[in-house]
């Protein structure tokens, strides 16, 4: 399985949205703490944005927040965002996926794979990924 820099990228960018809730991030700021590529950046965060994962504002004041509350937001919804399909191969959907012969029981066991990593990544609240203080509370998260 192969998980693409676009969504390790888009999920880290959002953990960082998610952790300052209350004010705006640039994305040269979101770059800067993750090291990620900042041109990279930008296209995932337009990505994020159409998805309406992410909203933004122009302006001295500008920047991105979380387009809904980090407890309403899966690590699926970021993946289907920004990579469409959850698991294809070789670039393909396995919803049409059909071999012949000995091997035509083999689609069955990769459209399960994606079905429990769907189940797994679904299941997956931004928020639950963001660290807890010393005292095990999690930081107030949500849209601002």
């Amino acid at each position: 399985m192969h998980i693409s820099a676009k969504a390790d990228y888009a999920t880290r960018a959002l953990l960082e949205l998610a952790r300052e809730a209350g004010r705006p991030l640039t994305c040269e700021a979101i770059a800067s703490s993750q090291d990620i590529p900042f041109r990279f950046l930008k296209s995932v965060v337009g990505e994020l944005r159409k998805a309406g994962l992410v909203r933004s504002q122009r302006g001295c004041e500008g920047g991105y927040w979380l387009g809904r509350p980090a407890e309403e937001i899966t690590v699926l919804d970021i993946v289907r965002a920004v990579d469409g399909e959850v698991i294809t191969l070789r670039g393909e959907s396995l919803a049409g996926l059909d071999y012949p012969g000995p091997a035509a029981g083999l689609p069955r066991v990769w459209r399960q794979v994606e079905a429990d990593a769907v189940a797994v990544l679904g299941g997956l609240a931004l928020a639950s990924l963001l660290p807890a203080d010393e005292a095990g509370r999690r930081p107030r998260i949500g849209a601002a």
